[in-house]
This record gives structure tokens, C-alpha cells and sequence, in this order.
């Protein structure tokens, strides 16, 4: 059973567009919401945290909702294509709000371009294990991943071209430029991925390659209805809590770091972009070894080991003053760790699904990842105003540390792994 990279590309197009989106949504609303409506760090805090309280809400119902629809165009894609074109909509109309000033609707268009994401995220994102058997998932969700990064530098280069070092830059050009790339990735998908046909194929291989879904994992109650049995329920708990605490660390970095780096480092412009750019590249080149590595070491020791160097990254992190060059090799070993736990998290939680409801487990993997990046705003956001800027890679080293303890709590979710006949099957790759 060899993954088809190339497919799994196009798969991957929707997951690089909406990573596209949120690049750019982390590092520039918050500077607009302080350049242009001044607002103090912990109210900035609660309003970054909105798209996260949507989400906490909407991804499953969408989720759950994609896995019911069955259209022409399949479960997933009906909601790509209507959520990337209602979003671009709205995000165009930022700009101009923020260059008026206008508060109101300001918060107008936020709502709206954060409900159009929200409705097709879990689609997308069920999408890759819809079509790509259970031992393949956390090589072709390193491919996902590696598409998302794209989407991210793509963003970040343009933040560097396009946004002028001065006091109120006019980001018209890049949020158009964002919105080009999440257009042209929604048409590539609609026009090369079939999501139907590729949904049988792989029914068919998993049969054939004797993949079925293991009864193992499931137990029946006394109305006969099919459940998880204990023992996976308890780990699929304890990998949600994985989720939440390393999402706390994470998400509170990403969201205060172009605040971080203007205030403690005296960084200007779109120049905080470079630290991001080096951790993108560090995951980006790490993605495809990483998921190969899972296939031979497991998903879970592979995502330990990523704890690890995420939480020794925000130890360095801490530790400079000012700005300088070594920063960056820090910044690398962030994207190191981060993708090793990326790739392989949320396959473990789908695989513990069924193929009838995949939509709804992807749903609840973001249920849980969405309610830390809800908190740790508003709480990293407070401890920024109000004791230090300092505080931000300390607290994130308590999560960190706190998800890897959690994590060895898991027993099951780790793909089952195939013999290969010879070490060369290892680098075959489809056509």
C-alpha cells in the first residue's frame, strides 16, 4: 500500500489556502486592532479569541454536517468551494474598514470572514483521511502539513513585500494577494480531485490490503449500539488534552509574537516576519521525514520527541533580550518539533473513527484545539499587560511540559504498521 503524494498534493490545497488566511489573520489584525483602533493587550486577547469561540462551536456542526452530505461533488468539497469564495468576499473589505477607521465595520466583516472559515475548516481538513487509508494518514497528513507551511511563507513573504514600515501601513495589496492564493487553490482542487471515485478506491484498498476498520476498537452497549471501548476512549481523552495544552503554549506564541518582537526586541515593520519565515522553512523541509519516521517509531514517541524540542525552543526563547541572528536556529528547532507533533495528532485522534465519521472526530479535534486557542489569548494576553511581555515563553513552557505528561497517558491511536518486503519500498512513491 504506497500513498499517492501527488493526489494527496491537491488534496492539500484547501488546508494550504486556509493556513494562507490564518498566517495573516494572527500577525496583522492584531496590529490594526493596536495601530488603528488602539486597543490594550487583553481586549485585543478576547477579540483574537473570537474565531476560536466560533470555531468551538461550528467546526463540528460542519464536521458532522459534511459527513451527512452526499452531492455530486461529494461530502467536502460543496463546502470548500462555497466557504473559500464567501470568505474572500469579506476579507477584501478589511482594508478598507481599517484605513476608515471604521470600528463597526470593522467588526462587521471579521464576523463575517471568520463564519465563511469556520464552515468549511473541518471539511477541508476531513477531506485527506476520506481518501487515503488509515496506515498512510500521518504520511499524507505530512504532505498536508508541508501545503499548509507553503500557504504560510507564501503569506509571510508578502507581509515582508507589502507592508511599509510606517506607523499605519495600508494592507489592501496583501490581503488581496492572500485572497488570489485561496482562490486559484479552491479552483486547482474543484478541478483535479474527485471526491467520490477517490473515496471508493480507497474502501477498496483498505479491503484489499486487509485494513479494515479494527472491531477491536469499538465495544456494543445493551441497545446494540457500536461505541469505543474503554480503554481507546481513555486514551482518545487524554490526546484531546494533549491537544488543548500544547495549543495553550503554541497559539499564545504565535498570536503575541509581532507584538513580542516590536516591544522586547525593537523589531519594525514586517520584519518580525523572518522568525516565522525560518520556523516555516525548519517544518516545511521536516514534514515528509517526519512522516516517515511515525511509520517506523510510532505517532506517539515521534510527537514526544517534538514536545520536547518545542518546549526547549520557548526555553531559548526566554533567554534573549534583543534581537539577534541566533534567534532564527531557535526558530527552527520550533518548526522541527512542531510539525513532528502536526503531523501526527490528528491522525491519531481519526483513527480511532470510522469511515462513516470522520467529519464529526475532525470536528471534535478541533472542538478541543479551538477552546485552548479561545483561553490563551485572553490569559497570555493578560499576563502580557499586565505583568510582562516576558511572561509569554515561560508560560508557554508550562503547557508544553504539562501536554508532554498527558501525552504518555495515551495508549492507542498509533498507525498499525505494514511489512515491506525490501527497504526500497520505503521511498516507492504513486504516480
Amino acid at each position: 500500500m504506497k500513498l499517492n503524494y501527488r493526489r494527496t498534493f491537491f488534496v492539500g490545497l484547501a488546508f494550504m489556502s486556509i493556513c494562507a488566511f490564518w498566517q495573516m489573520y494572527d500577525n496583522i489584525i492584531p496590529l490594526i486592532l493596536d495601530n488603528t483602533f488602539h486597543m490594550g493587550e487583553t481586549v485585543t486577547g478576547i477579540i483574537m479569541a473570537l474565531d476560536n469561540v466560533l470555531a468551538l462551536f461550528l467546526l463540528p456542526i460542519f464536521g458532522s454536517l459534511s459527513d451527512r452530505v452526499n452531492t455530486r461533488l461529494g461530502k467536502r468539497t460543496p463546502f470548500i468551494v462555497v466557504g473559500t469564495a464567501l470568505a474572500v468576499l469579506f476579507m477584501v473589505l478589511i482594508p478598507i474598514a481599517d484605513q476608515l477607521a471604521d470600528l463597526r465595520l470593522f467588526f462587521v466583516l471579521l464576523g463575517g470572514v471568520l463564519l465563511s472559515m469556520s464552515c468549511y475548516r473541518s471539511p477541508a481538513v476531513a477531506l485527506m483521511p476520506d481518501v487515503t487509508p488509515k496506515p498512510l494518514r500521518s504520511k499524507a497528513n505530512a504532505v498536508i502539513n508541508l501545503m499548509g507551511s507553503v500557504g504560510g511563507v507564501y503569506t509571510l513573504i508578502m507581509i515582508k513585500l507589502l507592508v511599509k514600515k510606517i506607523d499605519k501601513p495600508d494592507y489592501m495589496l496583501l490581503f488581496i494577494s492572500v485572497a488570489e492564493l485561496m482562490v486559484l487553490a479552491a479552483m486547482l482542487l474543484l478541478a483535479t480531485i474527485r471526491e467520490n471515485k477517490l473515496r471508493e478506491e480507497k474502501q477498496v484498498q483498505e479491503a484489499r490490503e486487509g485494513q479494515e476498520e479494527a472491531d477491536e476498537e469499538t465495544e456494543t452497549d445493551a441497545r446494540g449500539h457500536r461505541g469505543l471501548s474503554a480503554p481507546v476512549r481513555k486514551s482518545l481523552i487524554f490526546i484531546l488534552a494533549s491537544v488543548v495544552l500544547w495549543f495553550m503554549a503554541y497559539n499564545a506564541v504565535t498570536t503575541a509574537f509581532s507584538r513580542y518582537a516590536v516591544h522586547v526586541w525593537g523589531l519594525e515593520g514586517g520584519s518580525f516576519a523572518n522568525c516565522l519565515l525560518v520556523a516555516t522553512a525548519a517544518a516545511m523541509v521536516s514534514y515528509i521525514p517526519i512522516g516517515m519516521i511515525s511509520g517506523r517509531i510510532g505517532r506517539k514517541r515521534t510527537i514526544l520527541a517534538g514536545i520536547t524540542l518545542m518546549t526547549f525552543s520557548y526555553f531559548c526563547g526566554f533567554l534573549f533580550r534583543e534581537y539577534s541572528a541566533v534567534i532564527n536556529a531557535v526558530f527552527a528547532v520550533t518548526g522541527i518539533g512542531w510539525a513532528a507533533i502536526n503531523v501526527n495528532s490528528y491522525p491519531m485522534v481519526v483513527e480511532m473513527s470510522k469511515n462513516s465519521n470522520v467529519g464529526k472526530y475532525t470536528g471534535l479535534y478541533y472542538t478541543f484545539s479551538m477552546a485552548a486557542q479561545i483561553i490563551t489569548p485572553v490569559l497570555s494576553g493578560f499576563f502580557l499587560e499586565h505583568v510582562s511581555y516576558r511572561t509569554l515563553f515561560p508560560y508557554a513552557m508550562l503547557f508544553s511540559v504539562a501536554s508532554f505528561c498527558t501525552m504518555l497517558a495515551v495508549k492507542h491511536g498509533d498507525a498499525r504498521p505494514e511489512k515491506k518486503e525490501s527497504v526500497l519500498e520505503h521511498f516507492d512513491i504513486e504516480d
